[in-house]
Order: C-alpha cells, then structure tokens, then sequence
C-alpha cells in the first residue's frame, strides 16, 4: 500500500482547507478587496501548498527510497534527512 492512500484522510482534509483557502480568495476577489489582503490569501495558499507538497515527498522518500524494512542498506538515512531539510527550506 502507498503511502498516499494509507495517508489518504489525513492529505483529503489538507486538500480541502486549501480548496477553501481558494475560495477565500475569489470571495475577496468578487468584494473587490484591498490587494494586502488578496496577497496574504495567496502566501497562506502558498503556504499550504507547499506544505503539502512537502509532506507528500518527504513520505515518498522514507517509504519508497529508505524503507529499511523493505530495502535494508539501500540508501543513506542520513542523507535523506539531509535532502528532505533542503526540499522543506525550497518549498517554504
């Protein structure tokens, strides 16, 4: 089983908070607000998007590339700790 579908509640729910970020902003889009607050609805969206995107390849990448279980040896740990702190820091 991936982890998408044994995660899957959890990312649907995170999908759904940023569905509703996006409707936040065509709400303050239609009501012609301020662009300060347009611009903070989009860096939260961001935000959030980012953060999923990050969770997802940092769960990719324990499950598929350094599964100990599955692969002992196969990669460096620490090295994949290593890439995911540099994926988390780009996707902020």
């Amino acid at each position: 089983m991936t982890h998408t579908v044994r995660e899957k509640q959890k990312l649907l729910a995170r999908v759904r908070r940023i569905r509703g970020q996006v409707e936040a902003i065509e709400r303050a889009l239609e009501s012609e607000a301020g662009c300060e607050k347009v611009m903070h609805l989009l860096a939260g969206l961001r935000g959030a998007t980012s953060g999923l995107m990050a969770e997802v390849v940092e769960d990719h990448v324990r499950t598929h590339l350094v599964d100990a279980d599955r692969h002992p040896g196969a990669l460096n740990v620490e090295a994949a700790d290593q890439l995911l702190d540099v994926i988390r820091t780009y996707v902020k």
